[in-house]
């Protein structure tokens, strides 16, 4: 996953909103959004190389969405970073624990960030800064490096996501995911892996022979837990290969239950 723009609102009737790309080599195997057999309870694509994923919801209305850091510099080391958002949607940790005992063991994963919550907090971490953020309520977005960071990709992509606040659905949050206009150079950082590269990876949508947005994700979830995520998959060159869409009702908290059934 290499952009994600987010309104996080808790008081609001839709408290978070959210808008995903996934950027990947077309020829690296993957499961579309789903329910996972073998993890009750999970919902998210698969990436079936390593195993684990870039984007799912979990049970008691856990989230949790990874994008890697740039910085080819650093080559890739230890343990897949796919692993870190199924650890989070299965754990029994809260998500301030989960954070912190990730923080403890953060090095046994190539640079990564980490945005993940319940229907009661949203947490967001930068593996090379190493602390946990709490995030208050607000608009964000990050790609490949710290939150908020200014990359015109981020930056877009934000004020698209700001338009759609007053009245937002799937299909627009997906639209607004396809932008294709690239930056000019000038407005680029440097990340190492040279401006021709830099101007490829620098549109929200992206699209060539073997590298690009593979796929495209809205998740709405209501203040009554219930969720709505859509999956939009792309192939080489962006062809369009189609639409999952998948909606959870809503759910009672475990502590409302509990005092129900005295």
């Amino acid at each position: 996953m290499c952009l994600i723009v987010f309104a996080w609102r808790p008081d609001h009737a839709q408290p978070l909103l959210l808008a995903a790309n996934r950027d990947e080599f077309y020829d690296r195997p993957t499961q579309g959004l789903a329910s996972w057999d073998d993890v009750p309870g999970l919902i998210a694509g698969r990436d079936l190389q390593a195993g684990g994923t870039w984007l799912g919801v979990g049970r008691d209305g856990r989230f949790a969405a990874l994008t890697n850091i740039r910085d080819p510099r650093r080559p890739p080391i230890g343990r897949s970073r796919g692993e870190l958002p199924t650890q989070f949607l299965t754990s029994a940790l809260s998500p301030e624990a989960f954070f912190h005992e990730l923080a403890q063991r953060a090095d046994d994963y190539a640079g990564f960030n980490l945005l993940a919550g319940d229907r009661d907090e949203l947490w967001f971490y930068h593996s090379w800064e190493g602390t946990p953020q709490r995030l208050p309520a607000g608009l964000y977005g990050f790609s490949n490096a710290q939150l908020d960071t200014p990359w015109p990709k981020v930056q877009r992509a934000k004020a698209a996501l700001a338009a759609q606040l007053p009245a937002p659905h799937p299909g627009a949050l997906l639209d607004l995911l396809s932008d294709p206009q690239q930056a000019d150079a000038a407005s680029l950082p440097d990340t190492g892996v040279g401006m021709a590269t830099e101007i490829l990876l620098s549109s929200v949508f992206i699209a060539s022979r073997s590298y690009g947005t593979r796929a495209s994700t809205a998740l709405i979830v209501q203040a009554d837990g219930a969720r709505q995520i859509v999956e939009r998959s792309y192939g080489p060159h962006g062809e369009l290969l189609g639409d999952i869409g998948l909606s959870e009702p809503a759910v009672r908290r475990r502590d409302s239950a509990l005092l129900e059934d005295r």
